[in-house]
């Protein structure tokens, strides 16, 4: 069966996009083009940047660069003004429907900006006795800032019980019903992932909303999502507190990222102590980032991505050696099941007699970047090492037939 089929749930198949969109978007990639020899396919790791992002850091680093609020000189002023209309930007891009009572704090990264939510705002909410509710299975950025929370509170004598969110074995979502036994009237936040850096799926925090109720803060972790799919937090499905996410990989430099914070639910959030200065060069990159994401249609790129990640997914499943993880019917085309669970641009899988690291060097020899070892999956160890496939609007079909065919040639 053909994988240029109906993507399940979107109406979109893997030749019906358009292919020179595409091609014209793949042109404003310096480092793909300049690389015509290798395939870069780790861009759940990091994304390429487009031209637009490079030459607006070029630009402010050549005519305006200086530190925010901390002058009056125009320089001084305009990134001043570059900062502040970037935190807004932010809540633009993600729809924020109450864009006067949010905030946005610039952070190096998803991981660092969970943990600024954690020992900035977590700690001093809980009291003795509450309860949190956070992923086992999921990125560790994810996990170790919660625990350094209970860690810390221990310290001062406040005992908080830490729950694992449960998951279904098969799929890798999160277990809906088995949460509704786990949460109870001292359950006081949730910590939970928008996109599985792993297994590619949608998590349904809309699920999770509706288990735990209206009152309880929820803190999504949207390092897979912001830049890669439409995040609308104007939509009911994502009732949550927090998004966190990483610049880097929405097309802007390393060392970037944002949280933010509805401040709806608990104390309004502000980081704790002095701020410094902040990164000038990757908040514009930032910016320019947003602005090139929304002209290329990020619900576009989804649809791309999905499409060859349905295209490899259809294809190895075939193939026996190998093993996907996560919920390979999802992305089947010639499923008659209806998706257990809507999956997104990541396939991760296995060789049954490859040991992932060596497929990985294997693939390079190839000329394909991938991710291949245990994709810092909180619990994992080296032996539960897999290959991650995270193709971008950058990635072509051929790239794709041209891994299958390797893929193929070792089994």
């Amino acid at each position: 069966m053909s994988a240029d089929r109906t993507l399940p749930g979107t109406g979109h198949d893997a030749a019906g996009e358009d292919t020179g969109w595409q091609r014209e978007l793949r042109e404003q990639f310096p480092i793909v083009t300049g690389h015509p020899e290798s395939v870069y396919l780790d861009s759940a790791a990091t994304s390429q940047k487009p031209r637009a992002v490079l030459e607006a850091v070029q630009t402010y680093l050549t005519t305006s660069n200086a530190n925010a609020g901390r002058g009056t000189y125009p320089w001084a002023n305009r990134t001043t003004d570059l900062v502040e209309g970037t935190r807004e930007r932010v809540k633009e891009f993600l729809h924020d429907p109450e864009p006067d009572r949010s905030t946005v704090h610039f952070t190096s990264g998803t991981t660092e900006g969970l943990r600024t939510v954690a020992r900035d705002w977590l700690v001093p909410y809980l009291t003795d006795g509450d309860e949190i509710l956070v992923p086992f299975a999921d990125h560790r950025a994810n996990l170790d800032p919660w625990l350094e929370a209970r860690r810390l509170l221990a310290e001062r004598g406040v005992d908080v019980r830490v729950r694992a969110l449960p998951y279904q074995a098969v799929s890798g979502d999160y277990d809906h019903r088995a949460l509704a036994g786990l949460v109870g009237p001292r359950t006081r936040f949730v910590a939970a992932t928008h996109v599985h850096h792993v297994y590619g799926g949608d998590m349904n925090v809309h699920r999770i909303r509706a288990v735990v109720g209206p009152d309880v803060p929820i803190c999504l972790d949207a390092a897979q999502s912001v830049g890669h799919l439409p995040v609308d937090l104007a939509d009911p499905a994502l009732d949550v507190d927090f998004v966190v996410f990483s610049g880097h990989k929405a097309m802007a430099l390393p060392g970037t990222g944002a949280v933010w914070a509805r401040n709806a639910r608990g104390p309004g959030f502000r980081p704790d102590g002095w701020q410094g200065t902040p990164n000038t060069a990757g908040i514009v990159s930032l910016r320019a980032a947003l602005d090139w994401l929304d002209t290329a249609g990020v619900d576009r790129i989804a649809r791309w991505t999905a499409a060859l990640a349905l295209r490899l997914t259809d294809r190895l499943r075939h193939l026996d050696p190998y093993e996907i993880l996560g919920c390979p019917t999802s992305l089947a085309a010639d499923s008659a099941l209806p998706a257990a669970q809507r999956r997104h641009g990541i396939v991760t899988f296995r060789h049954r007699d490859i040991p992932s690291d060596d497929l990985g060097f294997i693939l390079y020899s190839h000329g394909f970047m991938v991710r291949a070892d245990s994709l810092c999956q909180a619990g994992a160890a080296k032996e539960d090492g897999a290959v991650r496939v995270s193709p971008h609007v950058y990635t072509t079909r051929e790239d794709i037939d041209r891994l299958l065919a390797v893929l193929a040639s070792l089994a």
